[in-house]
């Protein structure tokens, strides 16, 4: 007996429904079983919280958070650490109101990169939508490794804040725990991203180049909290106008102007903040004092207060627990306390800069003037000043923009427009703003020192009378 093709199909189709259930219920056995192995490593890599979780930002009005693992990240021990490490080192002794942290900045730089993935690369051909939490992660953890006083700080113990970095991520800590819950080798990913050798330059070019979240974030946030305008530039238009390409973030010729901008902005805010004399004075002291506490811990001088927690930075044995336990803090107590120490030159650079009582400085090309620095030297000696501790160039130098630089190709990848025809042409061949000042670096030489023990005739007057002409 022939079976009718109406009953034939329905049976067909009970079969196949059938089947796909079974084939269901397998897969999700399958996920159970697995349970804390990969499946649940997938799991948390994709997991949302359940409320998004904001935070209030001067800048970017809101952070949003809805990934698990970056809000897990924030609330490690060592990215809170940031709270206590100023954004801008010394620079709160010229403008007040720069007392904001790493840790503003941290966030700041997430939220920028979360705005460009989120709202204007999901979606388009060239963006890997696999690298999102990648991205977020390197984003809120590239400046996790700073230091106190950040660079016035690595340059007088020799560090770089970046090897740090890699080692908080890769070493035993809250902040590894979390990255490797997303999967195995994911730390190494995000290190390598932080330290620019990751084989995704988009990825990289998105948080370090020159134009990035990182810069665009600093630019005005450190332009907020000093009160300046100079940082001022208008990022939505940017972020709006950028496309992502296999190596690097490029720039529809549209946005252009923004550009220029955003690269003049920048400009400013070096030479009228980053650079500012009287926040090199302070970072200048500050270096003497911790150069000052190394030697004579090296003397075996007999500390009032014994520094603890610098004896294996003095000693250059410095282990990962070392250095996050140090931060502004810190130091600051340090200095407060060395007030009272019995060494004159230790006593005063720490209540010259708790006190706030900075060298005041004279402009000085050291090319021109090395004769006049050699005269200086040996009165300073004369005049019972010790010249290492109280006679101090100090450079500033930037390059505002740059198309091409031997052995830096990473770090000075140029900006690329979009064409309308989809080519790509390099910034400054198109912009006669930016054209103007590529390639253009400039130095700047001040000479620090203690106007006030110059000024103190008690004695030596007529060697410091000597010292002020020179000077003058």
């Amino acid at each position: 007996m022939l079976v009718p093709k109406v009953l034939y199909f329905s049976i067909c189709r009970k079969i196949l429904r059938n089947f796909v259930l079974f084939w269901y219920i397998i897969e999700i056995n399958k996920v159970r079983v697995i349970g804390k192995g990969a499946g649940k490593r997938m799991t948390y890599s994709m997991e949302k919280l359940s409320e998004e979780k904001v935070f209030k930002d001067p800048v970017h009005r809101y952070v949003h958070v809805q990934d698990r693992a970056i809000w897990d990240l924030v609330g490690t021990k060592e990215f809170q650490r940031l709270r206590r490490i100023k954004q801008l080192g010394t620079t709160f002794l010229t403008f007040h109101g720069a007392e904001h942290s790493r840790f503003n900045h941290s966030l700041g730089v997430y939220e920028i990169v979360r705005r460009m993935i989120d709202d204007v690369f999901d979606g388009r051909e060239e963006w890997n939508a696999g690298d999102r939490l990648l991205t977020l992660c390197a984003a809120l953890l590239h400046d996790l490794g700073h230091g106190p006083f950040s660079h016035a700080f690595e340059k007088v113990f020799d560090f770089d804040h970046e090897d740090f970095t890699r080692a908080i991520i890769l070493g035993d800590t809250e902040v590894n725990k979390v990255l490797n819950h997303v999967g195995p080798g994911f730390p190494e990913k995000v290190a390598e991203v932080i330290a620019k050798t990751s084989e995704k330059k988009l990825v990289v070019s998105m948080i370090s180049s020159q134009i990035d979240a990182d810069r665009m974030d600093y630019l005005q946030r450190d332009a907020y909290f000093t009160g300046v305008s100079y940082g001022q530039f208008d990022m939505e238009r940017i972020l709006r106008v950028m496309r992502p390409r296999e190596e690097q973030v490029v720039i529809k010729k549209s946005g252009m102007h923004a550009v220029e901008d955003y690269i003049m902005s920048r400009y400013q805010m070096y030479w009228q903040v980053y650079f500012h004399p009287v926040s090199r004075s302070a970072e200048v002291i500050l270096t003497k004092i911790l150069h000052r506490a190394k030697q004579l811990f090296k003397e075996n001088y007999a500390f009032k207060h014994e520094p603890h927690h610098f004896v294996s930075f003095f000693c250059e044995n410095v282990t990962l627990e070392d250095y996050l336990k140090l931060d502004e803090a810190v130091i600051l107590y340090y200095f407060q306390i060395w007030q009272e120490e019995d060494d004159s030159i230790l006593r005063d650079l720490c209540c010259r800069f708790v006190n706030r009582n900075l060298f005041k400085y004279a402009e000085f090309d050291p090319a021109k003037e090395y004769k006049k620095l050699a005269q200086l030297n040996t009165l300073f000696i004369k005049a019972g000043i010790d010249p290492d501790y109280y006679l101090v160039v100090d450079s500033s130098s930037d390059l505002p923009y740059d198309f091409y630089r031997p052995g830096e190709e990473e770090e000075r990848l140029p900006i690329h427009l979009l064409m309308e025809n989809g080519e790509l042409r390099e910034l400054s061949r198109e912009s006669e703003i930016v054209d103007a000042i590529s390639g253009k670096r400039r130095t700047d030489h001040k000479l620090y020192y203690p106007a006030d023990l110059l000024a103190d005739e008690s004695t030596g007057a007529d060697i410091k009378s000597q010292i002020r002409d020179l000077l003058e």
